[in-house]
């Protein structure tokens, strides 16, 4: 509990303290403000996480994003005690835990709470990633800790780092409970059998895979009923007539692919974030947050906010998109124009295995962009370097007028990839939005 809690002349002198205490030059007799620190440790291990996600089997979209959201809440959470003017997440999210009020007039380490904080969630949401990661892991949490245990006395260090492992601990408990739990080991379940019909999913060329992630939609969302309240409207029932919608939108995927420009076939390459190497879209959009705040040279404070709220938004983009995926079950552009319009058409993309209404990219880049627009202003310019390093695509890096250019781009490279229809990546962007204004309606501040 807080101390003085109905003491006026208490509070006067913990004032004090704190003016004292954000003075670098003067003995610190209570913890400095999150906003003090710089945000490298959480740069450093939000990139760690990306790696992870990159190196370890079975991390697809939906289970990076959630993955992602718990640590965006863990490093928020971490270092909330140093942000007197923001509020808890608990009692927001869906039956998150609350945690114990620090004792202000103690000093703690808030940057030494994150990196014991990051170490454990890293070890525990990627619990079977390969012996080369998990020494990797260890040797980040080494080399920050060395570098921040600095002029910082022994007590402080164990109070800090008790207080990472405390909160770190609890959230991962929380997660357990939403559904989605190891979800890496059960990406194509057996128990799952798709509804058949006309215009329906169907496992699609050339690995005709299972249905992957089926029953994602049914998770908990970090945002009470986040997935139901951002459903769109039903697609465009299927048809064979010509004149229909449906027609019109499969020969526009057909002809996209079919008559491609350079530049199209770069924005469709680029955007296509993989599992594996590429590092799925939730680790691409991730990795822009990142670039901003790196750009920004914003402090550790304002990193946790972005950090949490960009995580949340994704997790719960996914889980509202697989919801929607799984309530339509539509039919892929490879089916129906293998099929229907030329037997030996390719699309430039593999058609991912689920079906294909909405675009998970759509709603992802549609959440992130409403996020960021939120935090850093509708005009905000940017390149984004995140496969700088890879020499198998064109067109890297690429800068966008806004966050929302950005997410059109995005959007638009799975149509330009052959993979969707345009209702789906207009709709989906659509979709998307709504689940960033539910993360901007969170109380952040009190």
């Amino acid at each position: 509990m807080r101390k003085f809690l109905f003491n006026p002349i208490a509070y006067v002198v913990i004032f004090m303290l704190s003016v004292v205490s954000c003075r670098k030059d003067e003995q610190l007799f209570v913890s400095k403000p999150t906003e003090y620190y710089d945000a490298q440790v959480a740069h450093e291990w939000m990139d760690m996480f990306r790696t992870l996600t990159k190196k370890t089997p079975g991390f697809t979209p939906p289970v990076a994003a959630r993955a992602f959201g718990y640590v965006g809440v863990t490093l928020y959470e971490t270092v909330l005690p140093g942000m007197p003017q923001y509020q808890s997440l608990s009692g927001q999210l869906d039956k998150m835990p609350a945690f114990r009020e620090l004792d202000v007039s103690i000093e703690y380490n808030w940057a030494i709470a994150v990196n014991t904080a990051m170490a454990y969630m890293a070890r525990n949401l990627y619990l079977t990633t390969p012996t080369a990661q998990l020494s990797a892991i260890l040797k980040l949490e080494d080399a920050q800790f060395e570098k921040l245990k600095s002029n910082v006395d022994g007590a402080t260090v164990s109070r800090s780092k008790e207080w990472g492992l405390m909160v770190a601990q609890a959230i991962f408990e929380w997660s357990k409970t939403d559904g989605g739990h190891e979800g890496y080991s059960k990406n194509f379940p057996a128990t799952y059998t798709p509804p058949t019909g006309s215009g329906m999913w169907v496992s699609t060329y050339p690995a005709f895979q299972k249905a992957l992630q089926p029953f994602w939609g049914n998770n908990r969302t970090f945002i009470s009923k986040c997935a139901e309240n951002t459903q769109p409207d039903a697609p465009a029932p299927y048809s064979e007539n010509d004149s229909s919608k449906f027609v019109i939108q499969a020969n526009e995927t057909y002809l996209a692919v079919k008559n491609q420009t350079q530049l199209q076939k770069t924005i469709a390459e680029y955007w296509s974030d993989d599992p594996g190497d590429p590092g799925t879209p939730p680790g691409h959009l991730l990795s822009v947050a990142t670039q901003v705040l790196q750009k920004e040279k914003s402090n550790l404070a304002k990193s946790a906010e972005t950090y949490s709220k960009i995580s949340i938004g994704l997790s719960d983009a996914f889980v509202s998109c697989w919801k929607c995926k799984f309530q339509f079950n539509y039919i892929r552009p490879i089916s129906y124009i293998r099929t229907k319009i030329d037997a030996n058409w390719v699309s430039l993309l593999t058609t991912p295995p689920f079906p294909e209404y909405t675009s998970g990219h759509s709603v992802a880049s549609g959440a992130s962009s409403k996020i960021l627009t939120d935090l850093f202003g509708n005009t905000y310019e940017f390149t984004d370097r995140t496969h700088e390093y890879r020499t198998d695509i064109n067109g890297s890096p690429r800068t966008y007028r806004s966050f929302n250019d950005m997410a059109a781009e995005a959007a638009v490279s799975r149509l330009y990839g052959g993979i969707h229809f345009r209702e789906a990546i207009e709709k989906g962007i659509e979709q998307g939005v709504r689940v960033g204004t539910e993360v901007g309606n969170l109380k952040y501040r009190k």
